[in-house]
């Protein structure tokens, strides 16, 4: 299986008024072909903090410590904006969550899908509107030629997003990170969405990465997962392993405050505390420790090794020495 990006030790800090806070600490994983992975977290925990890193769109604020980030073995880590261009859209690209944020107003839809093709490929402008059109029909969209000369705000939001999808699939990249792509849709057009990343992740052999706060939803859509939490990835494995067999004590928790039907008429589990705020939090030691029911005294010292038990990898003083 082909390898196509590889993250090691990634940790990006912020300046803050009590010093320099990691908001992501020191974070490694691979993606390879075919790969189809959750990345779960409550807000503040670093997700976006840690792809946009890897997309080269960081905070100008943001404080690269340590890691390296290889693109089809092509270290991509502290590029320039111009040595980038040769690589963002077509070896690796994004979704974002606003839909009607990502489009330009003033151009056509088509014309801004065409426009990833126009940076990366020699193609002539009839093949170029051929691509566009063929990828806009695998997104989901019907009467294409008609839609390909519409404005951004003569579609829905649903028909926005899938415009999103298709400029970000054009060029057919390696490597594609959706960023919660249906928290601005309404549940019936969700659904429609998810659908489409399914059907997308059966004939799309690059790697996926969907970030989402939903545990429920990273169950029905990806192949494996990864539990973050205030900068670290505390848990990954196969989805069904992980949502079976949870071992990190959040990640337990987050599957404890999952609705459930069969809990009808009792209160809703609530993990107790919060995220701390960046400027509160120590970069030593295991970041949940003060919400955790089994916090150690080591755990506010020392961060945990990794605990393996059959691929399913947990950082936890509970596993292991």
């Amino acid at each position: 299986m082909k390898k196509l990006l590889e993250v090691k030790d990634l940790t990006v800090a912020f300046p803050t008024e009590n010093g320099e806070k990691n908001a992501v600490s020191h974070i490694s994983f691979d993606l390879n072909e075919k790969d189809f992975v959750g990345l779960v977290g409550e807000s503040g925990s670093g997700k976006t903090v840690a792809t946009q890193t890897i997309l080269g769109i960081e905070s100008s604020e943001a404080l690269v410590k340590s890691g390296s980030c290889k693109l089809n073995g092509i270290e991509v880590l502290g590029l320039s904006d111009k040595e980038w261009s040769k690589y963002r859209a077509r070896n690796i690209a994004t979704v974002f969550q606003e839909p009607a944020s990502a489009l330009n107003p003033l151009i056509k839809v088509g014309k801004q899908i065409e426009e990833v093709l126009k940076i990366h490929y020699d193609f002539s402008r009839e093949k170029r509107e051929e691509i566009v059109l063929e990828t806009m029909r695998k997104c989901g969209l019907k009467d294409v030629e008609k839609l390909y000369k519409k404005y951004p705000h003569e579609l829905s939001g649903g028909m926005q997003q899938r415009i999103v999808i298709a400029m970000s699939l054009v060029a057919n990249p390696n490597v594609l990170i959706a960023d919660e792509p249906t928290t601005a849709l309404d549940a019936k057009v969700q659904a429609q969405i998810i659908d489409l990343f399914k059907d997308i992740s059966r004939i799309y052999k690059g790697a996926i990465v969907f970030i989402s706060h939903d545990l429920n939803l990273i169950e029905t859509i990806s192949k494996k997962v990864m539990i973050m939490y205030a900068g670290r990835i505390v848990e990954r494995g196969f989805t069904k392993e992980v949502i079976s067999d949870p071992l990190h004590p959040y990640t337990k928790a987050l599957l404890k405050a999952v609705p459930n039907y069969k809990k009808r008429g009792e209160a809703l589990y609530n993990i107790r505390g919060h995220v701390k705020a960046l400027k509160n939090r120590s970069n030593d030691g295991c970041p949940f420790y003060d919400r955790c029911d089994y916090a150690m005294d080591i755990c506010k010292k020392v961060y945990p090794k990794d605990y393996n038990k059959d691929g399913h990898l947990v950082n936890c003083h509970l596993y292991g020495e």
